[in-house]
């Protein structure tokens, strides 16, 4: 049974995606989007969609060296598995239970491990993402020729080496045990951004959006920060007014701005979709042969 608080905060979210979509969807051409979307080429949507499935398979690899240093010798086939499942929950239950919620659930249930470090885990997973989400955001704003941005190039330099080294320390200070693999996800996790900048570059070939290319994809990175914060359903609402705002300011279509934002979102809904057999079918998480058991 869902609790009470758990209703009101998924009716509050459900409410702000519906106030965001409404809105946003009053000050662009829907029309002019509907026949943007149609036009697409279907060669380049298919790469992107391979290129979005690949990110994700490289982020279960990461959550699942984390989950390695607990002593929790899943084999990546399970941990696979466990990841779309919890897609799909993300996505398409967020009321009931949330997809990193049913995540640790899962691992807490089989395996004999403090919830204090499968949270931590589980944290550190999602840090590790939002720290290359700025990395390559700034380093792709270093390349836009703007005046505004231009005068921020000493701030953007130093921006990633800091952010890096606080991650760093964050991992020293509060989570020793994860940082014989700090860099190995930090590696894992420039691989993630990088095949979903290039997903995102592919759906702009099929749009046939041949200029401010890098533009967009900045106003992407900021898209995928915005929709971790946990305000509405999944993301849907906030990622799409990121894009329409941050075409806005950088003087883009904003039409074609959401329309790339439309369809990344329907990306994500599809391979989501893949979680829905392990909904039904129960996980049997499996442990690597001749790995120290802790299981229960």
């Amino acid at each position: 049974m869902v609790r009470p608080s758990k209703a009101i905060a998924t009716v509050i979210k459900l409410v702000v995606s519906g106030l965001l979509i409404y809105f946003i969807f009053s000050k662009i051409d829907v029309q002019e989007i509907g026949n943007t979307l149609r036009s697409s080429n279907p060669y380049y949507l298919g790469l992107a969609l391979v290129f979005f499935l690949s990110s994700k398979v490289i982020a279960s690899f990461r959550l699942n060296l984390y989950f390695h240093k607990l002593d929790v010798f899943l084999t990546q086939k399970s941990n696979l598995k466990l990841y779309f499942l919890g897609m799909f929950y993300n996505l398409f239950l967020p009321g009931g239970i949330g997809g990193d919620a049913y995540k640790g659930y899962a691992i807490k249930k089989k395996f004999d491990v403090a919830t204090k470090k499968i949270v931590s885990v589980l944290v550190l997973d999602r840090l590790s993402g939002l720290l290359l989400l700025f990395v390559y955001g700034c380093s792709l704003l270093l390349l836009i020729q703007q005046e505004t941005i231009l005068a921020l190039t000493p701030l953007l330099l130093a921006g990633i080496p800091i952010s890096i080294l606080v991650f760093w320390l964050v991992n020293r200070s509060f989570f020793k045990y994860a940082l014989p693999v700090f860099w190995k996800s930090v590696g894992y996790s420039a691989l993630v951004q990088l095949a979903q900048l290039i997903s995102v570059w592919l759906i702009m070939k099929a749009l046939g959006i041949e200029g401010h290319q890098i533009a967009y994809l900045v106003i992407f990175l900021i898209s995928s920060i915005v929709s971790v914060i946990p305000l509405t359903i999944g993301g849907i609402g906030s990622r799409e007014a990121t894009f329409f705002y941050g075409a806005s300011l950088l003087g883009l279509n904003e039409n074609i701005s959401v329309g790339i934002s439309i369809i990344f979102f329907l990306l994500t809904a599809l391979i989501s979709l893949l979680g829905v057999w392990y909904h039904f079918k129960k996980i049997d998480l499996e442990t690597i042969e001749g790995s120290p058991e802790r299981n229960l």
